[in-house]
């Protein structure tokens, strides 16, 4: 089998969690799975002589998997991040912050942040005949505003998507796993993190009909939900990670 045919395929009996990827990786020499998952990370399964992986918390990265060569002596490192989809098509969240934590990793301007807080609602709006008079859409402010925010994503597109998909440092994220378990079936596919950002971030930088944005394949928008809780108020991006098995 090629590597494309690889990358998507049947999985035998679906996972779970993350605890499941993790235990196929460490039981590698009798888990087929594992083995084409080492496969498509271009690993000769010959030379391998022990794969560690574990689960980590509050990175990008969910299972870092650490492959010793034989020949070289050396410990390989690869970071997953993990998505699991219980739906056809599934939203999945990848960021949520405060606008204030974005402000210090992208050091938004004024103007943004106060459209941004607007539009999540830290900041209650002061104009009337709104949609929603805890908050503002999108398609609510000004054209001047629009303009003035659609340009800043635009100008900071490749950052952001960046930051969002494949996090920074030590432990962001080089794949991107997704593993879909449906009454019928169960799949998954396992593709580079440069060809996630690729997918995910191409496409304009648009207003949708909603009030919402969009960044490519990307929806930024205002969390929600949480029984009114102040935390509603916080800024989330989503993906549909199920995209990944039809490209």
């Amino acid at each position: 089998m090629n590597l494309q045919k690889l990358g998507s395929n049947t999985a035998k009996n679906g996972f779970n969690n993350e605890n499941d990827i993790v235990d196929k990786f460490n039981n590698w020499k009798n888990d087929d799975e594992a083995q084409q998952w080492l496969l498509i990370m271009q690993y000769n399964l010959h030379e391998i002589e022990f794969v560690n992986a574990v689960k980590l918390f509050g990175y990008k990265t969910d299972v870092q998997v650490q492959v010793t060569i034989k020949v070289k002596q050396a410990i390989d490192i690869q970071n997953l991040q993990v998505k699991l989809v219980s739906n056809i098509k599934g939203f999945n969240q990848i960021d949520k912050r405060w606008i204030d934590k974005y402000v210090e990793l992208w050091n938004i301007p004024k103007s943004i942040t106060n459209i941004l807080k607007k539009y999540t609602g830290e900041i209650k709006p002061t104009i009337k005949n709104l949609k929603d008079k805890r908050r503002m859409f999108a398609n609510e402010f000004s054209d001047k505003e629009k303009n003035e925010i659609l340009n800043w994503l635009h100008e900071n597109k490749s950052m952001i998507i960046a930051d969002i998909l494949k996090g920074r440092g030590q432990f962001a994220a080089e794949w991107i796993l997704v593993a879909q378990k449906l009454n019928t079936h169960a799949r998954w596919t396992l593709k580079p993190i440069n060809f996630c950002l690729n997918y995910f971030g191409k496409g304009e930088v648009i207003i949708t009909e909603r009030g919402n944005f969009k960044i490519g394949n990307i929806t930024m928008q205002r969390k929600g939900g949480d029984a009114g809780r102040m935390t509603a108020n916080m800024l989330q991006f989503k993906i549909n990670p199920a995209e990944l098995f039809d490209v």
